[in-house]
């Protein structure tokens, strides 16, 4: 089932190079600012219903992070197409100032609607920018090794995961949410500039000089391949399971009794598990096929969510061992996505078919 287009021959992909690494290393630290909001959006949740929103249902506080990540992939559909066209420089640039907004005004944030617009809205669309150029462009400069290079720049993420809590959980109580929240935002903004520099595309030749107007609309009749079409409906699942434990899990431990300090620590495991579990099935993905790396690890998901969380009972170390196993499987979730639909289609498309798969995905 592998088959490979014949725009992708080595002679139109650099397999990395200095300008490649480069990008790499850009996207590394760009995805460590820009997707630490997304990765440790369970400490916002916990802390907001038990701070400023706690006279508010948990099932409406849900919604602010339900539309944030539905956000992340639905915008992609606007991004992908005028990525593929323009390139990445601004859109990282305009990615970066939403997401730093984000953090300024989150400070100010009081009632209801202000966390809805500010963290859903706004905090959503930049982050998806993040989420989507960087990773993008890296698929211009590797065909072979792109699973382990777009897991690598993807493990940047699960650091920021990593960091982003331990500073919010340590910095609130002591110079209040609204301070810590502009540390993290001065941090994301330290972290995106080399991205903003670095990440570049490698375009093959174009036929025609001036684009179309319908070449920057999004298009949805690619999913009319049914490989494609599987696929998608395949990461839909898969993303709706996802986010389920990334964003309960410091919530499940408070609830379950467990000490609020060590309840937000529990996002930091699952983010600690998530960094070899981005990268190293990025490796064997490129020796074994992408897409049977992948079925693989969401069997190991499905075995630490039936077998480890379900009978934890709220248990401490039961709960500790869950976030570890569960983050480390649920990384390649992320990061061999991208790599799978860059299988089915020409890299000069990339940026199009994996945003519009992830615009499918954004309803689960």
């Amino acid at each position: 089932m592998h088959h490979e287009p014949k725009i992708d021959s080595p002679a139109s992909c650099p397999e990395g190079g200095l300008t490649g690494n480069l990008v790499v290393a850009g996207s590394f630290s760009a995805i460590m600012g820009g997707l630490g909001l997304m990765n440790s959006i369970g400490i916002y949740q916990a802390w907001i219903s038990t701070h400023q929103l706690s006279h508010i249902s948990e099932g409406q506080i849900g919604w602010i992070f339900g539309i944030y990540n539905f956000l992340v992939f639905f915008c992609g559909i606007q991004i992908g197409p005028v990525f593929d066209i323009k390139g990445p420089r601004l859109l990282m640039w305009l990615g970066s100032s939403l997401l730093v907004l984000a953090f300024v005004l989150m400070g100010f944030c009081s009632e209801y609607w202000h966390f809805l617009i500010v963290i859903g809205i706004l905090g959503g669309m930049g982050t998806s920018f993040i989420f989507i150029v960087p990773v993008a462009s890296i698929g211009h400069f590797f065909i072979k090794r792109r699973g382990a290079a777009t897991g690598l720049a993807l493990a940047g993420g699960s650091i920021g995961g990593v960091i982003f809590p331990l500073v919010l959980e340590n910095l609130a109580p002591r110079i209040g949410f609204a301070w810590a929240s502009r540390v993290v935002g001065l941090i994301t903004l330290i972290l995106l500039i080399p991205g903003c520099l670095l990440v570049r595309a490698n375009f093959p030749p174009k036929v025609s000089s001036a684009p179309s107007l319908k070449a920057f609309l999004p298009d949805l009749t690619i999913l009319k391949d049914p490989v494609l079409a599987l696929t998608t409906s395949g990461v839909f699942f898969i993303e709706w399971g996802f986010f389920i434990p990334l964003e309960y899990i410091a919530s499940y431990s408070i609830a379950s009794g467990i000490s609020p300090k060590l309840s937000y620590l529990m996002v930091v495991f699952l983010n600690a598990g998530s960094f070899p579990g981005r990268w190293l099935p990025g490796i064997v993905a490129d020796h074994i096929g992408r897409f049977n790396t992948l079925i693989s690890t969401n069997i190991l998901c499905l075995i630490a969510v039936l077998g480890i969380w379900m009978p934890a009972d709220g248990n401490v170390v039961a709960v500790i061992i869950f976030s570890v196993v569960f983050g480390f499987a649920s990384g390649s979730n992320i990061s061999l996505v991208p790599v799978c639909v860059g299988e089915l289609c020409p890299v000069e498309n990339y940026g199009r078919y994996y945003t519009t798969v992830y615009t499918i995905v954004s309803f689960g």
